[in-house]
């Protein structure tokens, strides 16, 4: 009894048992069952990935926003910026001074300093008698003419508590100081009031 073997075709592939799908070139269904079974797992470790990001979200919430700029008190008792981590409160005059003094550097961001004064937030900002000149607010009120004018140390613009334990109330004939100059500064030979206070009055430091 003669025994039928399976036919080679002219490629030496045996015929019987195979067949070519197109664009397979001579992959056998064995091996597409198995791409196809790759292919199926990666999509279900992609979705799993997913569904787990979803979950956490879920959970935990959305990343925190960063709060917008918020005003404190400094220990010299002057107007501040917060800084994002809630303890820090840096003077006005210190925001956006080219110095990152936050931690993040909030002070010197770009939303807050990009066309100061009018992005800096309303807090940190004094207008001088001068409509056109500003100073920061830690600044009003600090025995220094700031805005040339005395307009942040005198009424009717500002009105300032009297002179502090350190300066001696004249009218100044220096224009740095308007109505208080330093006591460092009496009794050193020197006029620094009209009235000449400064060197016949003044206890001195």
């Amino acid at each position: 009894m003669n025994k039928i073997l399976p036919q080679e075709d002219i490629n030496g592939n045996i015929a019987a048992g195979t067949k070519t799908l197109p664009g397979g070139e001579g992959c056998s269904l064995l091996c597409c069952s198995r791409q196809g079974a790759c292919l199926s797992a990666f999509l279900l470790l992609l979705l799993a990935t997913l569904a787990a990001l979803v979950a956490v979200v879920a959970i935990l919430g959305p990343p925190p926003r960063r709060p917008g700029a918020q005003t404190c008190v400094t220990p010299m008792n002057k107007t501040g910026f917060l800084c994002h981590d809630r303890r820090s409160c840096i003077p006005a005059s210190g925001v956006c001074d080219g110095v990152r003094t936050c931690a993040l550097g909030e002070d010197e961001d770009e939303a807050v300093c990009r066309d100061v004064p009018q992005s800096l937030p309303n807090f940190l900002v004094i207008h001088c008698g001068d409509p056109d000149s500003w100073i920061y607010s830690d600044q009003k009120c600090d025995g220094i003419n700031n805005c040339g004018d005395c307009s942040d140390e005198l009424s009717p613009v500002t009105v300032c508590p009297p002179c502090g334990p350190g300066w001696w109330h004249c009218p100044s004939t220096i224009f740095e100081y308007c109505s208080c100059i330093p006591r460092s500064l009496c009794r050193d030979q020197v006029q620094h009031c009209s009235d000449w206070s400064d060197e016949y009055s003044c206890p001195g430091p």
